[in-house]
């Protein structure tokens, strides 16, 4: 696939946008995780919470002491981690792991939780519950601060555990998607491919029109393509007639410029009547030549012949004439060899390339055939003189003849070069040692 293909950006695109949605949902999940634990955490803090203030009693003195404390060892190892704390009347209980270090306590409203992070131990930083209350009356009604505390890192670690687990996950689900991605992309570009082949079977006369069993947004392209192939058709048929018209126009005015070179013979004026009869002749080549132009056009799209069978048929004619009785005529063509060219055309193509070459040839003619992956190569070679380098091109040019001294046969080779183009060939001259190679290219049809 180039920069260009459609398939390569779609790819691209849909790669980038999985590939972004999945970053963003690893944050996002990440970030809803810690949020979750850091909530079920506090929760559990809140619990601690709940149990140092129920075991919370009056000792003798009125001295306020933690009589039942929380059962969790943590609060006993020194900095585990977990940690409470009770300040009031200037007085401060804490859990055995915070050892000698102190939590600062943020002011709340009494009655209310109140979370949020602060430093702890060691540069620690912590998740914090705090609530303020009241002693009972009969304990003095005294204002205490009670809070209970527990290292973040233990939200840090989790989350990152999970990240951990997630990731390999969010893998496979891109490569999933990846996948998917692309088979979309291709299902949804079907319809392109089958446009293509759709295109290609017109070119090749396999087809006439796209149809219309195409997905609705790809309707109008086709639809609008039909349209102009059978604008074309009509184009066309108006030319065939435009030119039937011109031959028609030009039959009858020729036939009497005909007659009037015979009656000139008659009284002697073989000059002016041999100027008349090369401009009639000139006029009926380029009549021929727009007839031909014209039906090629018509058939050009369904088209084919056997290039066996009509080389066969030009080398039997051209082989009786007093050119070309007295030559060696050879064919290698390949059996079964099909091109996408009618048959009158291609016998009017090989009849004048084997016209000129029994003009010229000493002793042989070969008429030959091959394929070239979608082409059939067609070649025909004589033994004569060839023809001076300078004037191929020349050869090529509508009127272009270097004997002037015959009339020539069939349509000429600019016209044979007319033919082979619109069929989508080429046609190509090549001096040999000794003779002359007319080389033809056409599209090949495949069986």
């Amino acid at each position: 696939m180039t920069r260009r293909s459609l398939r390569l950006r779609l790819a691209l695109a849909g790669a980038a946008s999985i590939i972004a949605a999945l970053v963003a949902a690893f944050f996002v999940l990440s970030t809803l995780f810690e949020r979750h634990v850091e909530r079920r955490i506090g929760a559990e803090l809140v619990l601690h919470l709940n149990q140092i203030i129920a075991g919370l009693a009056e000792q003798p003195g009125s001295a306020l002491d933690l009589v039942k404390p929380p059962v969790d060892p943590r609060f006993d190892r020194p900095l585990s981690g977990l940690y409470w704390q009770i300040e009031g009347e200037g007085k401060r209980l804490r859990s055995r792991s915070l050892w000698d270090d102190v939590l600062t306590l943020p002011d709340v409203a009494v009655g209310g939780v109140h979370m949020e992070t602060v430093a702890g131990p060691g540069d620690a930083t912590l998740l914090l519950v705090e609530r303020a209350v009241v002693t009972p009356a009969r304990a003095g009604a005294k204002p205490l601060r009670v809070a209970v505390a527990i290292d973040r890192s233990d939200i840090s670690r989790a989350t990152d555990e999970f990240e951990g687990d997630l990731l390999p996950y969010l893998q496979a689900l891109a490569a999933l998607l990846l996948a998917a991605s692309l088979v979309q992309i291709v299902v949804g570009l079907r319809p392109l491919a089958t446009l293509t082949q759709r295109l290609s079977a017109i070119r090749a006369g396999k087809a006439e029109r796209l149809g219309s069993d195409f997905p609705d947004e790809v309707l109008p392209l086709t639809g609008e393509v039909d349209a102009l192939l059978q604008s074309r058709e009509n184009q066309l048929r108006k030319a065939r007639e435009r030119a039937a018209d011109l031959a028609h126009g030009f039959k009858t005015p020729l036939q009497i410029l005909s007659g009037d070179v015979l009656r000139l013979r008659e009284r002697g004026e073989e000059g002016v009547a041999r100027d008349i009869e090369a401009i009639i002749l000139r006029m009926r080549r380029h009549v021929d030549h727009e007839m031909a132009r014209a039906r090629q056009a018509e058939r050009g799209h369904t088209a084919r012949s056997d290039l066996g069978r009509v080389a066969g048929q030009v080398v039997s004619v051209v082989s009786r004439t007093p050119a070309g009785r007295d030559l060696d005529w050879q064919q290698e063509i390949e059996p079964g060899l099909l091109v996408r060219i009618d048959a009158e055309d291609l016998a009017e193509i090989l009849g004048s390339l084997a016209e000129n070459a029994a003009r010229y040839a000493r002793t042989t003619v070969c008429i030959s055939g091959s394929t070239d992956e979608g082409l059939a190569i067609i070649e025909v070679t004589d033994d004569g003189p060839g023809i001076p380098e300078s004037e191929i091109g020349f050869v090529l040019k509508r009127g272009g003849r270097l004997d002037t001294t015959s009339e020539g046969a069939g349509l000429g080779l600019a016209i044979v070069e007319s033919f082979v183009e619109e069929a989508n060939g080429t046609l190509l001259l090549e001096n040999r040692n000794p003779g002359l190679r007319a080389r033809i290219t056409l599209p090949r049809i495949v069986t």
